[in-house]
């Protein structure tokens, strides 16, 4: 239903939910979400506790709606760096750039879905899916990297992407997620190209993890030129582009 046709009831209780939302994610970024209050935001907000708990029946559910929204934030951003049609390597190398750079632009965005759980949440299933979503343009862009160089089922005869032999770790770990691979939904992608994908994944997130937390400061390095270095490596041009 569009704004248009809404009541004005629900325009305002919208608005307030917005507010609401708009004070937790303050919150969050000065205290972390463990430490999220709704009295403190009613205070705030000029208003009572109990009023404001007619917009979110308590935490967990103004943490889900925090969660969600970022969630959604990062997949559409994501899909809007990704171009249809742009070799495998490109998709990879964009995607790379977008997630850095979201992250960089508000890490208590990127903590609260990426970094310590909040004691007592879990999040609601929605979640996983639209962080399988995200995950989807690293498969699809691996399994067209393996189906364009022909080397999938040479892959999954235990041979390297680039037609040299695997390791008995890689190998391994295919062997492993052929049957283990749930996180991958309905995906068709081989057991090598998810490997491809989790550890691009991993690598990724375990820069911006470190960095985000601040873990590089002082060491008087670009961490910039390190997630290239390993986005690169990781398959943004490595191991897509070695075919």
């Amino acid at each position: 239903m569009g704004d248009a046709v809404k009541s004005p009831r629900a325009r305002y209780r919208e608005q307030v939910r917005e507010e609401i939302k708009a004070h937790a994610w303050a919150q969050v970024a000065a205290t972390g979400a463990s430490a999220l209050s709704l009295n403190a935001i009613a205070k705030q907000m000029g208003i009572s506790g109990p009023a404001l708990y007619r917009y979110f029946r308590n935490r967990d559910e103004l943490i889900t709606e925090l969660v969600l929204d970022a969630y959604r934030d990062l997949s559409d951003t994501c899909q809007a760096a990704v171009t249809p049609g742009d070799p495998p390597e490109a998709r990879l190398a964009a995607m790379a750039s977008a997630l850095r750079r979201w992250a960089l632009a508000a890490p208590h965005r990127y903590l609260l879905i990426y970094g310590t759980p909040v004691p007592g949440y879990a999040a609601p299933p929605e979640a996983t899916t639209l962080a399988a979503g995200i995950m989807t343009l690293l498969l699809d862009a691996y399994a067209e990297a393996g189906t364009e160089a022909g080397t999938e089922a040479g892959t999954e005869a235990g041979t390297a992407a680039g037609g040299g032999p695997a390791s008995d770790a890689a190998t391994a770990l295919d062997d492993h997620l052929a049957a283990h691979r749930q996180w991958a939904a309905d995906h068709p992608a081989s057991a090598s190209a998810l490997r491809r994908a989790l550890t691009f994944w991993t690598r990724l997130h375990g820069v911006i993890s470190l960095e985000v937390a601040g873990h590089f400061t002082g060491m008087g390095f670009d961490p910039a030129l390190l997630y290239a270095a390993e986005s690169d490596s990781a398959g943004a041009s490595g191991e897509v582009r070695s075919r």
